[in-house]
């Protein structure tokens, strides 16, 4: 009786959640997939900036760390987390601008841009605070060359 009373709570929380992701709008788990992503790039970009204005001390083998998530951060292929329409006008959830999806947008470039400043952050990691301090302004520049085009501001 107790197994069937506990497998019986497990189908109604599975069914609550199904109901849950239903209100979550359109594309909301590649929407949160994407967020994701981000939020591991700034707890990694986060690491190397507390190391760079001396908030915690520099540790070789965490900079690089997390210089190597950065760059594999970049490297995955997103593409099933993107589709069209799975912008702010469908879903407010994303902060993503539906410019992002036209013709003209320059989205991949700025992808590459960040991959080639993580890389360069991958290699300064390790070799003492003056670099991590050098590489992380390309590395920011590259997050906002994306983020001021391609994202919608949060209040």
């Amino acid at each position: 009786m107790k197994t069937w009373i506990a497998g019986l709570a497990a189908v109604a929380i599975g069914i609550g959640g199904v109901a849950l992701a239903a209100d979550d709008g359109p594309f909301a788990k590649e929407i949160k997939a994407r967020q994701g992503i981000m939020e591991y790039r700034a707890i990694n970009i986060g690491v190397l900036a507390g190391m760079a204005k001396g908030d915690v001390e520099y540790n070789a083998e965490a900079a690089q760390k997390a210089a190597d998530a950065l760059v594999m951060s970049g490297e995955i292929d997103t593409s099933m987390l993107c589709p069209a329409g799975s912008d702010n006008s469908a879903n407010p959830v994303s902060t993503a601008s539906a410019d992002m999806w036209s013709a003209t947008s320059d989205v991949m470039a700025k992808n590459t841009d960040f991959v080639d400043a993580a890389k360069a952050m991958q290699t300064a990691a390790s070799g003492g605070v003056d670099g991590v301090k050098a590489a992380l302004g390309p590395l920011g520049a590259s997050c906002g060359g994306c983020h001021k085009t391609n994202r919608i501001p949060s209040n």
